[in-house]
């Protein structure tokens, strides 16, 4: 596990943290389509909090995309390096994020977030954040469609409707179960909208969330349980 030091150039107030979001927005790269999906290595990044402690823990879980096993994972805990702000939780969790990234062994390959692209108030959420810092390929598989709104999806899996901020498509609704609530896919950096959705699907075939998530959420959770009982 990597302790994280919050880096002495990073924002400390609303303002501050909004013009590095504008600056780093123009560098988001759209319309390459990235690594085929169901192939190579693909990433889950998660993270945990400790609000009381004001401790956030990361997680990497890197998953070879045709057999969806693990390949290898890190971890990495610091203090909480932002206040909570709507539309600014990235830079709650970039700094743990990018230390889990960079302790693991192997390329990462596309990296999937448990949160938002261009779905995002701004147009900049922690998909796009990362993608820009790390140069890789990244989408954003979220729970909830966050201010947007979009149409039911149709009922089997693989069904989508674009998730719309006005008329402007910024993600879509994807059904990865049956009959199932949707989940909410938006490009983060250097792939495109349509290669996002067949990502999450390969990564879906028995649950909601993708194995990714899934297995990143847990870990990040574990390396937060084994930092306070050691």
């Amino acid at each position: 596990m990597t302790t994280v030091r919050i880096p002495e150039d990073w924002p400390t107030t609303e303002d501050e943290a909004r013009a590095v979001q504008d600056a780093l927005r123009a560098r988001v790269i759209l319309g390459e389509p990235g690594p085929p999906p169901g192939s190579g290595p693909v990433t889950g990044v998660d993270v945990a909090y400790d609000d009381e402690r004001d401790v956030v823990a990361a997680a990497a879980v890197v998953l070879d995309a045709s057999s969806l096993e693990v390949v290898a994972e890190a971890t990495a805990v610091g203090r909480i390096s932002f206040p909570y702000v709507p539309g600014l939780l990235a830079f709650r969790e970039i700094p743990t994020v990018l230390a889990a990234l960079a302790a693991l062994p192997c390329p990462p390959g596309l990296v999937v977030c448990d949160g938002y692209g261009l779905a995002h108030p701004r147009r900049f959420g922690l998909a796009g954040h990362l993608g820009v810092l790390t140069g890789l390929p990244t989408i954003g598989v979220a729970k909830n469609p966050f201010t947007f709104t979009y149409d039911d999806p149709d009922t089997p899996r693989g069904s989508t409707s674009a998730l719309l901020a006005g008329s402007e498509e910024v993600g879509r609704a994807l059904r990865t179960r049956d009959g199932v609530k949707p989940v909410f896919v938006s490009v983060g950096h250097r792939t495109t909208l349509d290669n996002a959705c067949a990502h999450t699907l390969a990564l879906t075939p028995a649950y909601r969330l993708p194995e990714t998530t899934r297995r990143a959420d847990a870990l990040c959770r574990e390396a937060l349980r084994r930092t306070y009982s050691s």
